[in-house]
């Protein structure tokens, strides 16, 4: 399949301008969910990230843009979308390997790599648990068929011992997650993600790591908008929130 010709697709800045990328204007666009998946990653300059499901490279690219010299890999089934991660990555004078394929048949050469990180952004709902898309690349990203015990099953096959995956995903499906690390992947934390003081979380980042034996913890949840409610149309994100999407600064996960 083609990639996107330039009348498809939209120019956009992350992190204040510090990352550049190209999106479908009707397409999956991203959000701030991968930009807050790679502001949670500790990674340190010559490690090796792996993301499935990479999309544009959003994820990876604010990551590269705040920890310097990392050696990243991204995996994604949708051609348009790796051909899209690829000139991302040229458009922000990255170094990203992009593997075209699916979960359960990695390429023969990501399946003889091993990873200090994996991250991931799986498709928020079951397949057929939302309302259909017009748009086939947008469908898949927000339900996708395949199950999430794959890909906890990919990311822990690909990690190094001691590893670390970081996955943000709707907390609704906590218990699938936590399931799915069973007998894969220990030192289980999670992060519920609210939008504001006194309002349930709507997202989770689970960090978890292969070989861990720490106990489980859940953290309080961190919130991401000041105030009871939305009030205008100005932002509301908390300090911290702020200088994770405007500066580029690391997630405050809980010590």
């Amino acid at each position: 399949m083609a990639g996107f010709s330039a009348e498809e697709l939209s120019l956009d800045d992350f992190l204040g301008g510090r990352v550049r990328l190209l999106q479908p204007r009707q397409g999956y666009r991203a959000g701030v969910d991968p930009v807050l998946l790679a502001a949670a990653v500790p990674a340190r300059s010559g490690m090796r990230v792996l993301e499935l499901g990479c999309g544009g490279g959003q994820a990876l690219l604010c990551l590269a843009a705040r920890v310097p010299g990392l050696a990243l890999s991204g995996l994604e089934l949708q051609a348009n979308y790796a051909d899209l991660a690829r000139r991302n990555a040229a458009l922000n004078a990255a170094d990203l390997s992009v593997f075209e394929g699916d979960l359960s048949a990695l390429p023969v050469d990501l399946r003889h790599q091993q990873f200090d990180h994996v991250i991931a952004n799986p498709p928020y709902y079951r397949a057929g648990a939302h309302s259909p898309a017009q748009d086939a690349g947008r469908q898949i990203a927000l339900g996708g068929d395949t199950p999430l015990e794959l890909w906890f099953d990919a990311a822990a096959r690909r990690l190094t011992h001691k590893g670390y995956l970081h996955m943000i995903q709707r907390a609704d499906r906590l218990p699938e997650m936590l399931g799915a690390c069973l007998g894969r992947l220990g030192s289980v934390e999670v992060l519920p993600l609210s939008p504001r003081v006194g309002r349930g979380a709507e997202l989770v980042l689970l960090r978890a790591r292969k070989g861990g034996r720490a106990n489980f913890r859940l953290h309080a949840p961190l919130v991401l908008h000041e105030g009871a409610r939305h009030t205008d149309d100005r932002e509301s994100y908390v300090p911290e929130i702020r200088a994770v999407l405007r500066e580029g600064a690391a997630l405050p996960w809980p010590k």
